[in-house]
């Protein structure tokens, strides 16, 4: 028999006006379908913005995007039996993106929205779009790629009891009012503008949950926006259940990501019907330990094993130099910001790379956190996805060949943020 399709989607048109959807955390929020544990079901989705991206050339569609209309979830499903402080395990099956949408985005986001190098880059929106192809993907904006994705929902999640919500308020507006002004922010407090619910309620319970419902950008323990990518097909997850029947919601899949998704939208955002089981652990919370959801990854992912490794240290040596004590974050941004700058020599712009790092299968890795004062984190870029040798055996005596690959769709009026290497290079022909 074929699975039941519990909720429809239609990927064409814009998610705010259609049923089983919703873009707020809140126990108030009524299950959209209901389904009895160890049933096989589907669920369509929508891309994260709700239909705001298109398939162009330029980026303006991402310098404007609205980010109170975001992560339009599919959802709640009620698990029959399902009460509080159990676990629900839920086997994801397969992801398949609409035959009417085969193509997903990758996105830089501007300065103020966020990403691990927004500051730095001073970053002005830019993006890749992708083709599907079966399992694998290639862009007409980052060309010689080809990979396979490793497809998976960035959000997947229970709803939270109103005891959790009200936490989770609590301590999130504590963090804001300690950086006022903070650019990007520190949190996002609630915001009722765009709230969303796809069903009928009550005027005055809309109006709560609007005032109240937790944003859905950060991922939080009951799972939720934590972008895992080996979450993914033929994967399980055991999430905590906070209210009865659990309210299962799930949604911002991506065709594929890299560790560490660093320019924010960092994914290949797509469109999708996924395909679930659920089941339940009774009393799983203290049995399992429960503080976060837990999960199997999928044994059926794609598995590059030519990879090119880069190291980074809790050392600025792409800024001024400063020294931190084993900070994990900085020796992240050093691997990343490494890796960088050896695909510019190859002849891609900072866009590009930025963009590629997000969204194709890198491997990041907390190599060592022991020998004060730097740890050391590892970036793998898989080789096998290029065109070319891009090791250093592929490299001829005068350096790497570097080729023209175009750029990636920038802002109609050109804009475009700083290229670090670039003004590095100037800097040092002058002295």
């Amino acid at each position: 028999m074929s699975a039941p399709m519990l909720i429809t989607v239609d990927p064409l048109k814009p998610a705010a006006e259609q049923k089983g959807l919703m873009n707020r955390w809140h126990p108030l929020i009524p299950p959209a379908a209901t389904v009895k544990p160890d049933t096989v079901f589907k669920l369509g989705c929508h891309e994260w913005t709700g239909g705001q991206i298109r398939n162009s050339d330029d980026s303006d569609d991402v310098a404007n995007v609205d980010l109170t209309r975001i992560h339009y979830l599919t959802g709640p499903v009620a698990v029959e039996g399902a009460e509080p402080g159990d676990a629900l395990c839920v086997e994801i099956l397969n992801i398949e993106y609409y035959e009417s949408m085969p193509w997903g985005y990758t996105g830089v986001f501007e300065k103020a929205d966020g990403g691990l190098f927004a500051t730095r880059f001073d970053t002005k929106a830019a993006k890749a779009i992708w083709d599907f192809e079966g399992r694998f993907c290639s862009s007409r904006h980052i060309p010689g790629v080809r990979f396979a994705g490793i497809t998976h929902p960035g959000i997947i999640a229970c709803s939270p009891s109103q005891e959790l919500l009200d936490e989770w308020n609590r301590r999130e507006q504590a963090l804001i009012d300690a950086h006022p002004g903070a650019s990007p922010p520190v949190a996002l407090a609630p915001e009722p503008k765009n709230a969303y619910v796809g069903q009928d309620v009550p005027k005055e319970v809309m109006e709560k949950i609007a005032r109240e419902g937790a944003r859905t950008v950060p991922g939080r323990e009951h799972g939720g926006n934590c972008d895992i990518k080996n979450l993914s097909i033929g994967s399980k997850t055991w999430l905590p259940v906070y209210i009865p029947g659990a309210n299962l919601s799930i949604g911002d899949l991506h065709f594929s990501q890299g560790d560490l998704e660093l320019s924010f939208c960092g994914a290949i955002e797509m469109a999708g019907i996924i395909t679930l089981k659920c089941s339940l652990v009774k009393g799983g919370v203290e049995k399992l330990s429960l503080n976060q959801p837990i999960f199997l990854p999928s044994p059926i992912d794609p598995n590059y094993t030519g990879q090119l490794t880069f190291e980074g240290l809790s050392v600025d040596v792409h800024g001024d130099g400063a020294q931190s004590s084993m900070c994990a974050t900085t020796a992240a941004k050093q691997a990343a910001l490494n890796a960088m700058q050896y695909l510019c020599n190859l002849g891609y712009t900072i866009e590009q790379v930025h963009l590629l790092l997000s969204a194709a299968p890198v491997e990041c890795h907390v190599a060592a956190l022991v020998d004060v004062p730097n740890a050391c984190v590892t970036i793998s870029l898989p080789t096998q996805i290029f065109d070319r040798n891009i090791t250093p055996a592929g490299m001829g005596p005068e350096g790497f060949e570097k080729r023209d690959y175009g750029q990636a769709a920038i802002r109609s009026d050109g804009k475009r943020g700083i290229d670090i290497f670039a003004e590095r290079k100037k800097a040092q022909g002058k002295k």
